[in-house]
């Protein structure tokens, strides 16, 4: 009777420890691993995005060498969803019920996320640093188990088109975009940022969808408009296209690319760096390959940390320098959980980032959220590529997004 008695009270404080331990864990914690998950476009029409989460993964790797979060080891498990609505939701369905993870960290792309933000939602699983621009990601009231983490589609575009009115005089311009949510939002940016003038100055729209072969007539439709303005809002593969397509027609307007799309080495490569000079696109990260960080510390160790951790990368794609920038917001928060790892906490935290200074961010580019604001970054420059690297130039805009205007 005794020794039943003992193992009962070593039972409740071994029950109490691990509830101290814990603190306000579930799903997807335990008292040595957190369990994330993830859906990324390893194939199909936008696999160039694929070594954006992989980027993440590695950085996930570095942080459990280095002892994990406050003592606790990142599981991240991704999954491939082919950029197809229906299997983002399949997958995470597997990952919420299946593998029982903490939270969704950077599922990828704005169809994609739209197909599981309800469910999300409706479960209260943390849908965090969503990687898609789309403006509806920061509505803390209606959806606020969601967060967005780069700067709005919206804002980018409005950008483009106060840069526009200020200083191409005369400018007519055609748009291709990509008909889904995505491409809509970075529309309404740029017909916000023309105002009155939309209807004078835009001569041409065209539309492509992802299942399209080629955007080949889109772009000979845009030419053939007179427009001496081509903005082009497409996803990688299709960007490598449109900005081959002009050149081979001998199409010469000012380009403005989206920065989803501006990866040098998955898209500008491919399209051509003599097709792709004079392009222009807004930036909020260091690119690795510009000599004005060749002594910069912290690109230094991002090269560093790209060898030893994910040496199948390109060090100098703009996309793992995002993903990398990404893990690093999603590692501060869970760092400012503690022990309170429960989901409620985990967005309180990821709602309670302050004055956040990323290493890769550009000088001046700050990180900030609150109970109210879920639009991480909101700070853009614009760059020009001049054949080898974009070349920054103007100030640091500090973008309104689509929703707190």
């Amino acid at each position: 009777m005794l020794r039943k008695i003992v193992n009962l009270v070593l039972a409740l404080v071994l029950t109490q420890f691990l509830a101290v331990s814990l603190g306000h864990a579930e799903e997807g914690v335990t008292a040595t691993e957190i369990k994330i998950g993830n859906t990324a476009p390893y194939s199909g029409p936008a696999s160039a995005y694929g070594t954006i989460l992989r980027a993440a993964g590695a950085y996930f790797r570095k942080v459990n060498d280095e002892g994990g979060i406050n003592g606790r080891k990142i599981v991240f498990i991704s999954y491939d969803d082919g950029y197809s609505p229906p299997k983002t939701y399949e997958m995470t369905r597997k990952l919420v019920e299946q593998d029982h993870v903490l939270l969704d960290f950077g599922p990828l792309g704005t169809p994609c996320n739209s197909a599981i933000w309800k469910y999300m939602n409706d479960h209260k699983v943390p849908q965090l640093f969503v990687y898609t621009g789309a403006s509806k990601w920061g509505d803390p009231k209606g959806h606020p188990w969601t967060m967005g983490w780069q700067p709005t589609y919206h804002a980018e575009g409005f950008i483009w088109a106060r840069y526009i009115l200020d200083n191409i005089p005369n400018a007519k311009i055609g748009i291709l975009y990509q008909n889904d949510d995505y491409g809509k939002d970075y529309l309404s940016g740029v017909l916000d940022g023309l105002g009155n003038k939309a209807r004078d100055l835009i001569v041409k729209q065209q539309t492509y969808e992802v299942t399209d072969a080629t955007v080949d007539s889109q772009i000979v439709n845009l030419k053939n408009s007179g427009a001496n303005v081509f903005i082009n809002i497409t996803t990688p593969k299709f960007a490598a296209m449109a900005i081959r397509k002009a050149y081979e027609i001998g199409w010469r307007p000012t380009q403005f690319l989206n920065f989803v799309s501006a990866s040098i080495s998955s898209v500008l490569k491919p399209a051509g760096l003599e097709a792709s000079k004079g392009i222009i696109s807004a930036v909020f990260l260091k690119d690795p390959s510009d000599p004005r960080w060749a002594n910069d510390p912290a690109t230094k160790e991002y090269i560093a940390f790209m060898r030893k951790y994910y040496p199948e990368g390109d060090p100098y794609d703009i996309f793992n320098v995002s993903g990398y920038s990404c893990a690093q917001t999603m590692v501060q928060v869970l760092k400012q959980c503690g022990n309170d790892l429960s989901r409620a906490n985990v967005m309180r935290q990821a709602a309670n980032l302050r004055n956040l200074q990323l290493p890769m961010l550009l000088p001046g580019i700050v990180i900030n959220t609150s109970p109210t604001d879920y639009y991480p970054i909101e700070q853009m420059q614009l760059g020009r590529f001049d054949g080898q690297r974009y070349e920054l130039f103007g100030p640091i805009y500090t973008a309104v997004s689509r929703g707190k205007q």
